[in-house]
């Protein structure tokens, strides 16, 4: 019988809800949007139905999240958590405590559609059954919240003929069953989380002092961050290092190395870290940051939308915060007057040697120096691989960063150095980075007297690798290496006695040789000669203490015995172009051009002394695209106004002085050209000219795009692609072409770069916007073709894309490696990535590349990935000289890496679950603190 209910006349869960669901023994329930379903419905006392509750409701999941079980569980969380669960009031817990029971006990399933399947699910139905046999079906407006049963008005029309009952349930079937439907269950971080919330607690950040459990500290701070709430969460690698930066500061200053590979994240660690020192430390100083100038957006941006973190960074003139809102200047007198705790330098301000600059830096104390790109503090002369120990232990002249670092030491309590190459030509430059963290810090090589033996290089790195032992039958010989300095009590049971029996704290590090006398007989034989002396060196060393080392293959075939799988889902690389056939063939006038600019070239090398970086300028550039050759020779010559369009010259000016090769080079030396130099390059300017648009790397571009060019099923469009050149002259140039397509019709093809010109294409036309929106479009899948400088190749999440064009292949290695990062990282739901590298044949990049092609195995197993030092074979070979880049990758291979697997620590931990959160508002006013 059909039984009409308005709200007017009744309120609908007392007349119409608490009524039916008394008896019954199944509930199937066509609801609304996935989140306030959940909430609502277990609102509908359920707890009264005896049999099962089958919710199925829609969701803004996008097909993409479909391809894989990891991506549909990604996507879920995301769409959960941007409901902001842990925002309702008090009065919603209840419901969250019914609703966790039910899903808990499997009393209720839920399957959520993504819009595309129907669109919006607007209809509201759902059918009872009950002991009996009987059965009755409803349908209406009312929507699976409160208001809509308590409050709005609403219309609720039922019916028990079975008609209707069957009408009903086929329609809840046919939804339920669909194979796009994504099971809940696939996702047990909501009931994970839903538990959580349950017990929530906010507390103020000075109640962290009371809690000795540094997991528990750093869960209250991370678990409601945007990284865990917009995105996965942190890894259990990266969760490690930041939970040891935080024990290392508490103990008296955190000094570390993290050498991580590229891809896994070294940005979103070290932020962490300073979110916790920060917090932690609410009393101590500001945090300084100091990267390469390039780098420094991207560490802003990521700080803010990953952590709520807010900073400044330094422009040269002042000071702009997370809302790029810049502070007044007053001079370089503003650097000293950062408005935030987390201030964000370039490296080029002390490289440059800027005086009044590095001592206003020198003259804060701080909580916390991070730097990055680490390995650009060096010495002058790295010792060659086959030097003696009297070479290796010289005095080293440090360059202006390493000495700049050295200085600062003694004014930061703690200190993170991050760099995927912390050896490039010799391990010396490892134990380097470690002399750097010990002006300061007795814990890492030892005092200040530096009577330690970790002092003398060769001896630390012959112990570290393992070619030398501790002697063990002089106790009093070996207690030198154990007392300066003497590791925490947490890092053995040994240490954790002998500290009891010198009463010395954890913060004390270095012991007089005497203090060996007040030890007992039995520690010295036992712990010390029987026990920690034979393994001491290879397990206890300062590198093995401070150095922090993980890479992707070994995060992905390491079980994590928390979870049983692996600490990182294995995404593999399916390299395209590799083979000395896909050289890319220049034909008729292009073929010439890129002669005359070798020509040129060599010509210049004759005259112009100084960087193989301004030699060779030319032919980097011809190398990306013939349309980025035309316009620099064009620049050359005088008939563009600018001297070079890069993608952002201050990478260029930062690039120069941060290796420290020029230091009175200027762009004069273009203008005042021989006339040899100049007819190469108008013959070369005319015949790029009468090449139009011809380029094979537009036409390879299109052939990869469409499957054409690999032969794949797939097209590359379908999976999502990021082209990358290192020239913006390059990728708008692309970008241009490819919008006059008919292949793109219809689509939008994005351009990632620096400077504000960022920006997409539509309909043939280019237009401007954020680069913030077309990050936002990646990851919610509806931009699938994106081009990027190199600016787009620094902490930039578009694991949403499955494929990767390298258009030109840059010269410094590491950007190679920055690129792959892109999509080959944390959050990528495919098991494999296609990566095409395009080249001219009898290019630069193509000879350095039949030279290093049977190498480059050996030299990615020694270091994990190219070191930046190699980037100098491009330049041997664009100068004719393959006898000088025959002997550096000689020199680079017989390099003995000392890091291997030892160096991987990782371990586990749950922040997930911590129901203890910091306030919000007063987290913000901590972190907004000026200098």
């Amino acid at each position: 019988m059909l039984k009409r209910h308005s709200s007017r006349r009744n309120r609908l869960d007392h007349a119409v809800l608490n009524e039916r669901l008394e008896d019954a023994i199944s509930y199937d329930r066509i609801a609304g949007y996935f989140r306030s379903s959940l909430f609502e419905v277990a609102g509908e006392a359920i707890s009264k139905v005896k049999g099962p509750v089958r919710i199925i409701c829609n969701s803004d999941l996008d097909p993409q999240d479909l391809i894989t079980a990891a991506a549909a569980q990604a996507a879920l969380r995301r769409s959960w958590c941007s409901g902001l669960p842990e925002d309702a009031p008090p009065v919603a817990l209840p419901r969250y405590k019914a609703l966790y029971d039910a899903l808990v006990n499997k009393r209720m399933e839920v399957r959520v559609l993504p819009d595309s399947a129907f669109g919006l699910i607007h209809g509201k139905a759902g059918v009872l059954r009950k002991a009996d046999g009987t059965a009755t079906a409803f349908l209406g407006s009312v929507n699976e919240s409160a208001s809509a049963w308590k409050v709005n008005y609403e219309l609720l029309w039922e019916d028990d003929s079975p008609e209707t009952i069957d009408w009903v349930q086929e329609e809840f079937n046919a939804l339920w069953n669909d194979p796009r439907a994504i099971d809940l269950s696939v996702c047990p971080f909501i009931t994970q989380d839903l538990q959580r919330i349950i017990v929530r607690k906010v507390i103020d950040p000075e109640e962290l002092k009371g809690i000795d459990d540094t997991d528990q500290v750093a869960g209250s701070v991370a678990v409601e961050t945007p990284v865990y709430r917009k995105e996965q969460g942190l890894w259990p690698h990266q969760k490690y290092f930041a939970r040891l930066a935080l024990e290392r500061h508490r103990l008296g200053g955190a000094r570390l190395i993290l050498a991580d590979q590229v891809g896994l994240g070294k940005t979103i660690q070290l932020a962490m870290a300073a979110l916790l020192i920060a917090l932690d430390d609410p009393d101590g100083g500001p945090i300084l940051v100091l990267a390469p100038k390039p780098l420094l957006q991207q560490w802003q941006d990521e700080l803010m939308e990953l952590l709520q973190l807010p900073s400044a960074r330094w422009t040269g003139k002042c000071w702009v915060d997370e809302n790029d809102l810049e502070y007044p200047p007053d001079g370089i007198k503003s650097l000293g007057k950062c408005p935030r705790r987390i201030g964000l330098v370039s490296q080029g301000l002390i490289v440059r040697g800027m005086p009044e600059a590095i001592n206003l830096l020198l003259s804060k104390n701080y909580s916390c120096v991070i730097v990055d790109e680490s390995h650009r503090a060096r010495r002058r002369k790295v010792p060659k691989v086959d030097a003696s120990a009297e070479e290796i232990d010289e005095k080293p002249i440090p360059n202006k960063l390493m000495d700049f670092l050295m200085r600062i030491g003694s004014k930061t309590k703690s200190m993170l150095l991050a760099t995927a190459t912390p050896v490039q030509l010799h391990p010396v430059e490892a134990w380097d980075l470690l002399n750097i963290l010990s002006h300061g810090n007795d814990g890492v090589l030892g005092g200040w007297t530096r009577t330690s033996p970790w002092f003398k290089a060769s001896d630390c790195l012959e112990i570290a690798t393992g070619n030398r032992a501790i002697p063990v039958n002089d106790v009093r010989n070996g207690w030198e290496y154990l007392r300066d300095p003497l590791p925490s009590k947490h890092e053995g049971n040994a240490f954790d006695r002998i500290r009891r029996t010198l009463n010395a704290v954890d913060k004390k590090w270095q012991f007089t040789p005497e203090s060996l006398d007040k030890l007992p007989t039995a520690i010295q034989r036992v712990q010390i000669q029987n026990g920690l002396l034979p393994e001491y060196g290879e397990s206890f060393n300062p590198l093995l203490r401070c150095i922090v080392r993980r890479t992707r293959a070994y995060l992905e075939a390491t079980i994590n015995p928390a979870t049983g799988g692996y600490f990182l889902p294995k995404v593999s690389v399916k390299l395209f172009g590799e083979d000395d056939e896909d050289a890319l063939v220049l034909g008729g006038y292009l073929k010439e051009a890129y002669e005359e600019a070798e020509q040129f070239s060599i010509l210049l090398q004759k005259r112009v002394k100084g960087a193989g970086f301004f030699k060779t300028l030319l032919l980097r550039r011809l190398g990306s695209s013939m349309e980025a050759g035309r316009r620099t020779v064009s620049k050359l010559l005088g008939e563009e106004p600018s001297f070079v369009e890069d993608e952002d010259e201050d990478e260029i000016e930062e690039e120069i002085h941060s290796t420290e090769i020029v230091q009175s080079q200027t762009k004069s030396d273009f203008k005042d050209f021989t006339e040899a130099e100049r007819l190469c390059l108008e013959r070369c300017l005319k015949l790029l000219q009468e090449g139009g648009n011809s380029d094979p790397k537009l036409d390879a571009v299109i052939g990869y795009l469409n499957g054409t060019q690999s032969g794949s099923i797939s097209s590359w469009l379908d999976l999502g692609c990021i082209l990358f050149s290192q020239y913006y002259d390059t990728v708008r140039w692309i970008g241009n072409e490819m919008a006059k397509r008919e292949d793109f019709a219809g689509m939008d093809i994005g351009l990632y770069a620096g400077s504000n010109r960022s920006g997409f294409w539509r309909d043939g036309k280019f237009q401007r916007c954020d680069r913030n929106v077309l990050k936002e479009r990646v990851r919610n899948g509806d931009l699938k073709l994106l081009l990027g400088t190199d600016a787009a190749s620094e902490g930039l999440n578009l694991q949403r894309l499955g494929t990767l064009i390298n258009i030109d292949l840059p010269w410094n290695p590491t950007r190679l490696e920055q690129r792959k990062g892109r999509i080959q990282r944390i959050g990528q739901a495919r098991s494999e990535i296609w990566i095409a590298n395009l080249r001219y044949r009898d290019s630069v990049e193509d000879k350095v590349h039949q030279v290093l092609a049977d190498r480059l195995e050996a030299i990615h197993g020694l270091f994990g990935q190219i070191p930046d030092t190699l980037e100098d074979v491009w330049v041997q070979i664009a100068l004719d000289d393959a006898d000088a880049a025959n002997q550096l990758i000689d020199r680079t291979t017989a390099t003995r890496n000392p890091f291997d697997i030892k160096y991987s620590k990782v371990e586990d931990a749950d922040w997930e679950t911590c129901s203890t959160v910091l306030d919000p508002i007063i987290v913000k006013e901590r972190l907004s603190q000026s200098w």
